[in-house]
């Protein structure tokens, strides 16, 4: 996951909102979003049997993305177990600072999770955890105290797309299906090379091997909807709802 956008108690009807993009290389073997055996609702990445994001039929979520750190040590362990970690444990808090203790075990991660007593961010590289206000947030692979124009952007086009009284499904995946490329002097320098970072800067992403592979929004209220779209070959959509 390369995008995480959250509103969190800023829509009076849906207490918290998230999109997303899952950005990986496409050659990846990938479950779409189902419901698991312990009941929480993901995507799966078959190849080391975790996730990028998780949804608890409750409305708790869980979410991580990478650090671009080209040379940096992948860790021991996969990133994908942090949502899982997080959602498993007795409570997001505890979770959140349960993976913060074990950061070291990882390649540089953000995770984004809350429950009905708080949105938590906490991250690899020094920041948190931490226990956020209301309002938008948003992580992508870089310091979430320097966000991204991804993020920047993506916060922006959330809070306009949250003005009805009831979201547009569509326009909230609209947000995330954006091509648009920063000019050269707002990317950030990662260490990949000018042609990568333009190529990396939309929030919507087709580097022909490497892209968005799938786009999540969830909507918790009275309800709790998850729904994602794939966008690998003969991908489509997929709901749950609790």
């Amino acid at each position: 996951m390369c995008l995480v956008l959250v509103a969190w108690r800023h829509h009076p009807r849906y207490p918290l909102v998230v999109v997303a993009n899952r950005d990986e290389w496409k050659e990846r073997p990938t479950d779409p979003l189902h419901t698991w055996a312990d009941g929480l609702w993901a995507g799966r990445d078959r190849l080391a049997g975790g996730t990028w994001m998780a949804v608890r039929p409750d409305g708790a979520f869980a979410a991580t993305t990478n650090y671009r750190e080209p040379l940096a040590d992948r860790g021991a362990r996969s990133r994908g177990e942090l949502p899982l970690r997080v959602l498993r444990a007795p409570s997001v808090r505890a979770g959140v600072h349960a993976v913060g203790e074990s950061a070291a075990e990882y390649g540089g991660f953000h995770v984004l999770a809350a429950d009905t007593e708080g949105l938590w961010h906490v991250s690899s590289r020094g920041e948190g955890p931490t226990r956020l206000p209301p309002g938008l947030h948003g992580v992508s692979n870089g310091p979430r105290a320097v966000p991204w124009p991804k993020v920047r952007g993506g916060l922006a086009a959330l809070d306009a797309a949250l003005t009805a009284d009831e979201p547009d499904v569509d326009a909230l995946f609209a947000l995330l299906a954006d091509r648009a490329v920063p000019p050269d002097a707002e990317l950030p320098d990662t260490g990949v090379g000018l042609d990568w970072e333009r190529g990396l800067g939309s929030r919507f992403i087709d580097l022909g091997a490497y892209g968005t592979r799938a786009s999540t929004v969830v909507l918790v209220g009275q309800d709790v909807r998850v729904l994602e779209r794939s966008w690998d070959p003969g991908g489509g959509t997929v709901e749950v709802r609790g």
